[in-house]
């Protein structure tokens, strides 16, 4: 069957757009495709730093028949209304249609035969409609001469054929052609194409290699083969080496020096500068240490085998890391402590003003906080808590700014700081994401809850809150941070407390965006004092991040809600809940409990709407039940309840279920041999204040209320 082949030739296309750009491209041709009615085998986009191309197999020669039926007015109509219709059937008379009757009336109907049109005809339209709606939708894009279109780089031909033959697709001010180029240096001059496969030969004999995958293969493999040969080692960076692979059509792999002068700058610093600036890999000795050698990827093939460019690679590199030794030389004349007047003038944001007074309600908070992490020392954390930003001054950070943290704990170390006050300084920031490890030296973990609770709280005070998918301050990735740093080191503390003190840092300071914000948002703050002040959708937001924290552990997301639901913010409290409620609902007696919760939640919730008032009051407090089922309940459930509350209160919570499960023969039979909205009116009430305690006595170990099923 036929196949298209699309191309689009330009100059170099960043290397970040290109997988996208590829995407798009494929989707918008297949959906015009779908569109029209043309079925086909398989689509491939394809991306190298010059051109995009498209191909897509097993192509009709031509659109399906249709058959298309037409409803019209109704027999005996108007004139007018007839002739409308006949209107808008080319060519068709009255005669060319049927009557049918519809609902007791009849109706003229016309079936019209559209035949399909030859692909060839089609597929100009689809493209260019395609390309245009791609043309306005890159990230960022440009306009060229006299061209009215944008695109990522200027275009230089469009190459499209169907079926062999030349569709002229337009896109100002180009007409597509069945001709490319290959390398830019090596085989720039123009050659045509027939198919598919004579294009992909061609290219490949013109020294350009289609197919991403491939060049990523390529490389991983010369890369491999040069460090070995070599005798040193690498840890493969994934995400640069995609980077690479868009950056070149005809990968060349080479290797390096680093000038010996350079090598007493730290490892991380040189991966740095050489990994961000020259897109270059770094290779590590037998020790693991840093080699003196790099890995780059060349463009083009020569005939000295690539000497001339290793050597002109060789000369910037110099020169890029002559700029990263001065930075570490002249940081290092000065102390992290000496810099901190100059964080007044960094702002961490407008509302909530610079990085130091950041600085000093993270330095309280994070004292504060010692008294729920075991090791931690008041002194040390607030040493450290005091200078983690300090590094955010210096020129290593300002050139290399995905280095802050790590360049304090060398400036720290280099000032004779104490190790944890150090490491704390690099720490602070983790776990940034969900593969980064969790701190665990009790310093460390003082200041990086600190540090996120202190933006978590000012944000939600400035109402700056994560809204859809948007997230621009990364509010999401702090909570998550959080919760895993009180998990993972089993830290039991209340958050509503944390938040308190952290208010109570914010209040301390000028500052009228955030102190208004706050004293809107619980009027207690005023009469009560600071420490009555709460959050109550932090915590829900808090909730809703533990659920996605906990999924892949297939915990369920309506049990953190019914233990939230009671006000529980001790994480690792609300985590030992969670773990025995979903055990005692998997059991038969734990489903059977919720499916007569809610029965009698349900009733209760419609006959306190019908009598306007609560029943929870304690049932039976002047007269005796009537029924032998009602003293069974409620002598089970006031024995219950002072199993439940010793077993909460030494946050047993497994047995706080089991004891729940003793409910389960008493309800039952409740339910079967009495009726709750008796004709006495004293025996009804009395009855549904029972059932109010079966409500309150269950929702001291959950919401039940919340839970699905």
């Amino acid at each position: 069957m036929p196949e298209l082949l699309l191309e689009l030739l330009s100059e170099e296309i960043p290397a970040r757009m290109q997988t996208r750009a590829a995407e798009d491209l494929q989707r918008l041709v297949c959906d015009g495709l779908n569109k029209a009615g043309l079925d086909f085998d398989s689509a491939a986009a394809f991306a190298t730093p010059r051109r995009l191309t498209l191909v897509v197999a097993g192509l009709p020669e031509k659109q399906p028949d249709i058959k298309d039926e037409r409803k019209g007015p109704q027999v005996g109509a108007p004139e007018q209304a007839i002739n409308g219709f006949l209107g808008s059937l080319a060519g068709l008379t009255l005669d060319d249609c049927e009557q049918r009757e519809v609902k007791g009336k009849t109706f003229w109907f016309a079936m019209i035969d559209k035949k399909g049109k030859p692909t060839a005809d089609v597929l100009k339209d689809i493209l260019e409609t395609a390309l245009l709606t791609m043309a306005a939708s890159w990230p960022k894009s440009m306009r060229w001469g006299e061209s009215s279109i944008r695109w990522a780089r200027p275009l230089h031909s469009i190459l499209c054929l169907y079926d062999g033959a030349v569709i002229p697709v337009e896109l100002d001010p180009i007409t597509a052609s069945n001709a490319t180029s290959g390398h830019r240096f090596h085989n720039p001059n123009p050659f045509k194409v027939k198919n598919v496969a004579d294009y992909k030969t061609k290219l490949l004999k013109n020294k350009v290699m289609l197919d991403a995958a491939e060049r990523r293969t390529f490389i991983e493999k010369e890369v491999k083969k040069l460090v070995k040969d070599a005798g040193l080692t690498m840890h493969l960076d994934n995400a640069l080496l995609d980077e690479v692979a868009g950056l070149v059509e005809w990968p060349v792999v080479l290797m390096g020096s680093i000038d010996s002068e350079f090598m007493d700058v730290p490892p991380e610093v040189l991966i740095a500068a050489m990994r961000g600036h020259q897109k270059y890999f770094s290779c590590l000795d037998k020790d693991g240490k840093l080699a003196s050698k790099f890995i780059f990827v060349s463009n083009m093939e020569t005939k000295d085998k690539g000497k001339a460019i290793i050597a002109g690679n060789e000369r910037v590199l110099r020169a890029r890391l002559s700029d990263t030794k001065f930075f570490w030389d002249q940081d290092r004349k000065q102390g992290l402590e000496s810099r901190l007047p100059k964080l007044a003038g960094v702002i961490f944001h407008a509302k909530l003003g610079s990085v130091l007074e950041k600085v000093e309600r993270m330095t309280a908070l994070a004292g504060a906080l010692c008294s729920h992490i075991p090791g931690a020392d008041v002194e040390t954390v607030e040493r450290a808590a005091k200078l983690c930003k300090a590094d955010l001054v210096t020129g290593m950070v300002g050139e290399l700014p995905e280095l802050q943290g790590l360049m304090g704990q060398y400036y720290a170390l280099e000032t004779g700081e104490d190790e944890s006050v150090a490491l704390a300084i690099a720490e602070h920031y983790s776990p940034a994401g969900p593969g980064d490890a969790c701190p665990e030296a009790p310093t460390s973990v003082a200041v990086a809850l600190a540090d996120k609770v202190d933006t978590l709280v000012g944000f939600w005070a400035i109402n700056e809150k994560p809204t859809g998918s948007k997230d621009p301050f990364a509010l999401r990735r702090a909570a998550l941070g959080v919760i895993r740093l009180i998990i993972e080191n089993n830290l039991r503390f209340s958050l509503s407390k944390v938040f308190a003190e952290t208010v109570a840092e914010y209040m301390t300071q000028n500052n009228a965006d955030v102190q208004s914000g706050m004293a809107a948002d619980d009027d207690s703050v005023a009469t009560a004092g600071l420490d009555a002040w709460h959050m109550p959708d932090l915590l829900a937001f808090f909730a809703d991040r533990l659920k996605v924290h906990l999924k892949e552990k297939g915990v369920r997301h309506d049990l953190i809600d019914a233990v939230f639901a009671l006000g529980e913010d001790d994480l690792v409290r609300v985590l030992a809940r969670v773990e025995a409620l979903g055990a005692f609902l998997g059991t038969d007696d734990g489903a059977n409990l919720l499916v007569a919760y809610k029965r009698a939640a349900n009733i209760l919730k419609i006959e306190e709407k019908k009598d306007a008032q609560s029943y929870d009051q304690q049932p039976y407090s002047e007269g005796k039940p009537e029924q032998d089922e009602e003293v069974t309940l409620l002598a089970a459930l006031q024995d219950l309840q002072g199993q439940v509350d010793k077993h909460l209160g030494a946050e047993n919570f497994t047995a706080a279920m089991s004891e729940m499960a003793k409910l389960r023969g008493p309800l039952d039979a409740f339910f079967d041999k009495v009726t709750v909205n008796s004709d006495d009116a004293e025996t009804r009430a009395e009855r549904l204040r029972l059932l109010s305690k079966i409500r309150t006595v269950m929702g001291a170990v959950a919401d039940f209320s919340k839970i699905e099923g």
